[in-house]
């Protein structure tokens, strides 16, 4: 397993990372065990949950029961700032609700400290990001976190954020994690990844199969596999099961099937080939899902094979 720097932070993380989206809601606590397990045989060091996974901190409380010991061999990464409940009380990046969803983050997954805490989208009640910031300078400053990082912000916001950092004295943000992949282009590269080059950071890409359409199990006129994500989710169905995406998804399997490579491993390895990308993260309800996903990010794609993936995604 190759591991990488985040961003020019210290902080190492497998190349390929698990997401933990699934554990608590999609599958049971035998089932994270079994695919936590198979992660750490596997060399996968970055476990990224959020403390709204799992019908508000379900994953955690599982990746708490299952860690024990291993707890020291991984990176664990987690979220805050969605809703935690239906009050619009445990929401957001002030000072008072990061100082309680930290604390209830840490007793879910039974640990002392988070090697990567994030604000999962920027506040919706408008929190100045000084004042995140300086609760994630404390964080820090305690040893409850070692590193910190944004997800869905807009490059401006995150411009804001290490000029506030810088400014002040402050630990800032080492990471993005945002939507990116071969079918979604147009969140990242535009703006943020000229932003995060600037400073630095690394990018964690979330969603790189674009929910299941870039591993080549779905079919255009065809009826949708059962039990899939996208049989079970109509508004992930409407969004990218469309009339641009079907024709693209066809054309890059064809590229990789032409270099005896599968779809998914393409998916992988152009996210891999990408700055400032550290670590693909990808969920999984099975163990076997995860041999696919490390193997899929061993393909080094040339200079030539990564020109004409770009022609076929601007087409």
């Amino acid at each position: 397993m190759e591991i990488r720097n985040l961003g020019r932070s210290g902080l190492r993380v497998s190349a390929i990372g698990l997401g933990c989206n699934n554990f608590g809601g999609r599958i049971d606590l035998a089932g994270t065990r079994a695919v936590m397990h198979k992660a750490l045989d596997l060399g996968i060091t970055l476990f990224d949950t959020a403390d709204v996974y799992g019908n508000r901190g379900g994953s955690e409380d599982e990746m708490g029961q299952v860690l024990g010991d291993e707890r020291k061999r991984i990176v664990l990464a987690s979220k805050f700032g969605f809703p935690m409940d239906d009050a619009d009380v445990k929401v957001g990046g002030s000072r008072r609700y990061i100082m309680q969803a930290v604390e209830d983050s840490l007793r879910r997954l039974r640990t002392d400290w988070l090697d990567l805490y994030q604000i999962h989208q920027p506040d919706p009640h408008g929190t100045p990001i000084e004042e995140t910031l300086r609760a994630f300078d404390d964080l820090v400053r305690q040893g409850k976190v070692r590193y910190i990082g944004c997800s869905n912000f807009p490059a401006w916001k995150v411009v804001e954020a290490q000029w506030v950092a810088k400014a002040n004295g402050l630990n800032a943000f080492v990471s993005c994690q945002d939507e990116y992949s071969l079918l979604v282009r147009n969140v990242v590269e535009p703006q943020l990844r000229p932003a995060m080059l600037q400073y630095g950071m690394g990018l964690l890409p979330f969603f790189p199969l674009a929910s299941g359409v870039l591993t080549g199990k779905y079919r255009r006129n065809a009826p949708l596999p059962s039990g899939t994500r996208l049989a079970n989710t109509a508004r992930l169905a409407d969004r990218y099961l469309t009339d641009r995406n079907w024709p693209l998804a066809e054309r890059l399997g064809d590229f990789a099937e032409q270099r005896g490579h599968t779809l998914l491993e393409l998916a992988f390895s152009w996210l891999l080939a990408q700055a400032p990308v550290a670590s693909v993260i990808a969920g999984a309800t099975r163990p076997d899902q995860l041999e696919q996903n490390v193997k899929a990010g061993q393909w080094v794609l040339s200079a030539e094979e990564l020109a004409e993936v770009d022609r076929i995604t601007a087409g």
